[in-house]
């Protein structure tokens, strides 16, 4: 679910931390019973803790997929390794039923996985890939990204369905315009390389050489020149503001940040590692400058709590928040 969903930050941090203590071992009935009586007391504690649920299922089956990288290191590193034993959703609890507990993942991870299997190209998260497409235009897909490539007689055309690529298109000897097509609208290329970044309700284009026309699917149009951006939906186009080359950084595997809320940047570092990763509502006033891996997500983790007042805290070895020192 977006993060605009979520119910409140202490809400998501005791439902975190009631699936630490369940998953430990041992557990006792009293903490069981408490656990129940937090559980139903509200529907946003109910929430939070089937948000848990998902999100920790995802990880472990990245985990599975993934071996010794990232994901089973942050397991090794913390003392809740002993999650996938999950011996609390196994046998009767006198205090109440558990039901609930097993909910099924979010549709939306499961249409994401449906569409990354059906793809031509895809990267799984923090993966990137670079295509030399038939006619010598490059085509990089960033982290947790799926397209489909179609050349015909007519049209040059890449479907983003889903994540964030770059684009440079070379001249076509056949005159084919070069279209991307997008949940929202099309992209044409006017001689260019531009990002696109396809979100849960809008598209951003990003526009470093040449210039994009936008046709949005109620038929809005505008032609974005070089050095500018502007995001889109299906009935608007966002007034256009300026870009920089730091938007196209992570072709070379950086986020760069330039006088860049804490929240934003942590936004943008969670798209590059498995589990869930949050910020303090008492944070929201920092601001970070600085050039940080992506590749690496928790070393840059580690290079903001050396430099901000701030600690990384792991509640799970897949739940981390950053709150106050």
């Amino acid at each position: 679910m977006p993060d605009s969903e979520l119910p409140p930050h202490d809400v998501l941090r005791q439902a975190a931390h009631w699936f630490a203590t369940l998953t430990d071992e041992p557990v006792s009935e009293k903490d069981r019973c408490a656990w129940q009586a937090w559980f139903q007391a509200s529907p946003e504690n109910q929430q939070a803790w089937q948000y848990v649920e998902q999100v920790g299922q995802r990880f472990h089956q990245a985990r599975q997929q993934v071996g010794t990288t990232d994901a089973g290191q942050i397991v090794t590193r913390t003392r809740n390794h002993r999650l996938s034993r999950r011996r609390v959703l196994g046998g009767g609890i006198a205090c109440a039923t558990l039901g609930l507990l097993s909910q099924t993942p979010a549709a939306r991870t499961t249409h994401r996985w449906a569409v990354a299997l059906t793809a031509d190209h895809h990267t799984g998260i923090g993966e990137q890939q670079h295509l030399s497409l038939q006619d010598h235009s490059q085509l990089w897909l960033n982290t947790a990204t799926a397209v489909d490539v179609e050349y015909r007689q007519q049209r040059r055309t890449i479907s983003l369905r889903q994540g964030e690529i770059l684009v440079q298109t070379a001249p076509d000897k056949q005159g084919r315009p070069f279209i991307v097509t997008t949940n929202a609208g099309t992209l044409r290329a006017l001689g260019t390389r531009f990002a696109v970044h396809q979100g849960d309700h809008q598209v951003r284009v990003d526009v470093f050489e040449g210039a994009v026309e936008i046709r949005t699917v109620d038929g809005l149009s505008e032609t974005i020149p070089a050095g500018w951006q502007t995001s889109f939906s299906n009935r608007q186009i966002s007034p256009l503001g300026e870009t920089n080359d730091a938007r196209e950084a992570w072709r070379n595997g950086l986020i760069i940040a330039i006088n860049t809320p804490l929240t934003t940047l942590v936004t943008e570092l969670a798209r590059y590692r498995h589990g869930h990763l949050e910020v303090a509502p008492s944070l929201e006033h920092l601001t970070v400058t600085g050039t940080f891996p992506i590749h690496k997500p928790d070393l840059a983790l580690t290079m903001l709590e050396n430099t901000l007042p701030i600690r990384v805290l792991h509640l799970l070895p897949w739940w981390v928040s950053l709150e106050p020192r």
